[in-house]
């Protein structure tokens, strides 16, 4: 059997990369150029790079704002989400639980509806239901985050759990042998072997929350207010500022591709932990 020519795979990699990165590349583009150059003929490249939408945008404390409820909100509930996840997969992979599949099917099954459909439930629980004299969960962090508990934990949880069920029991056992409590097992013998897979569920739950929009532009007003939604701010009755707009967009990729690359190791040992078993 004849070998296949390596550069087919080479020459197939390099064109579904340049149709991945096309569109950001597009919208970098877009958002170094003059409104007035954006409705003349389309060019692929450059020859003034114009950095005013970046200034503006920048400059913009109202933006500044929603980058750090961002941010806020993104790491509380990827935090959040991962310890609770971690605490519900050890269990389940663990303690001899009733009905524990059913559980763990049921989990996920939120997750098969669209985002739209707990709209009006969800803006009826923040503004009339969970209340406290003037205090609601509308328009707070604390809010959102909780919030975006509903969707990202069915997932950590679905994510995590081929990990804790990848490490041998027999390591549990051990530990409890030689004195360690349930905490101790917990802490020092399965989180360690869990790092990679936790590093995982933390990346994916927090670009969830990172990217999410339809919840966020219905249930926050300004306090809450996140990146994402501030896109909308330009679209106007006057106009749409598409030079702003794909600034924003630019922006607010830049944190979570920082992100993956210093992480990328954990990701890929993470996706592959407990795939393979004898």
């Amino acid at each position: 059997m004849q070998g296949r020519n390596p550069l087919i795979y080479v020459a197939l990699w390099l064109l579904l990369s340049l149709l991945t990165l096309f569109p950001i590349y597009w919208l970098f583009i877009i958002s170094v150029k003059p409104a007035v150059d954006l409705f003349t003929t389309p060019s692929l490249f450059l020859d003034v790079i114009y950095w005013k939408n970046y200034v503006n945008v920048l400059g913009n404390e109202t933006l500044r704002g929603y980058m750090l409820n961002s941010m806020i909100i993104s790491s509380g509930n990827a935090v959040l989400v991962t310890v609770l996840a971690f605490m519900a997969c050890y269990a389940l992979s663990r303690f001899d639980l009733a009905g524990k599949e059913n559980i763990f099917f049921w989990t996920i099954t939120n997750r098969m509806a669209p985002a739209a459909v707990f709209l009006l439930p969800f803006f009826l629980l923040f503004t009339q239901i969970i209340t406290f004299g003037d205090w609601k969960l509308y328009d707070t962090k604390i809010g959102m985050i909780l919030l975006y508990c509903t969707f990202n934990l069915p997932f950590a949880i679905w994510t995590l759990r081929p990990t804790i069920d990848g490490i041998p029991k027999e390591l549990d056992e051990a530990a409890t042998v030689d004195g360690a409590s349930t905490w101790q097992v917990i802490y020092e013998v399965i989180f360690p072997l869990a790092r990679p897979g936790l590093a995982v569920t933390l990346i994916l739950t927090w670009v969830f929350a990172w990217n999410e929009f339809l919840l966020a532009a219905t249930l926050t007003s300004f306090n809450a207010r996140t990146i994402t939604t501030g896109l909308s701010e330009y679209v106007t009755t006057t106009g749409t500022e598409w030079g702003a707009m794909a600034a924003i967009a630019v922006i607010t990729l830049i944190p979570a591709l920082i992100i993956f690359a210093v992480v990328q190791r954990h990701i890929v040992a993470g996706l592959t932990f407990g795939a393979v078993k004898e």
